[in-house]
């Protein structure tokens, strides 16, 4: 899981990626077009391009082919697995008060 973590927060790993992460989470299970991201994020398609593809292939976002359209959608079951990965041992270290401390 260690890898596949790395990955998953490689692929986050720029504020362009982030940004245009955070518009498909908000767009939910519909997705949104490249269009739409551009409209939403200002990036350049081109630009947009590589970071859709680079977040896909780290498994973050899907792209579904539809006609001439591409739709594309967070993971959602993806981004819940890095989240619970990063959180797994919160405060696992800290130390313990007891209702005895006073």
């Amino acid at each position: 899981m260690l890898e596949t973590a790395a990955q998953g927060f490689a692929a986050m790993g720029s504020e362009s990626r982030l940004e245009v992460l955070r518009v498909l989470v908000r767009a939910g299970e519909a997705g949104l077009t490249v269009g739409d991201i551009k409209d939403r994020t200002g990036i350049a398609p081109s630009t947009l391009a590589h970071h859709l593809k680079f977040m896909a292939g780290a498994g973050l976002v899907t792209q579904e082919k539809i006609g001439r359209t591409t739709i594309n959608r967070a993971q959602f079951d993806v981004l819940q697995k890095l989240a619970n990965f990063i959180l797994s041992e919160c405060c696992a270290d800290a130390p313990r008060k007891f209702a005895n401390d006073g």
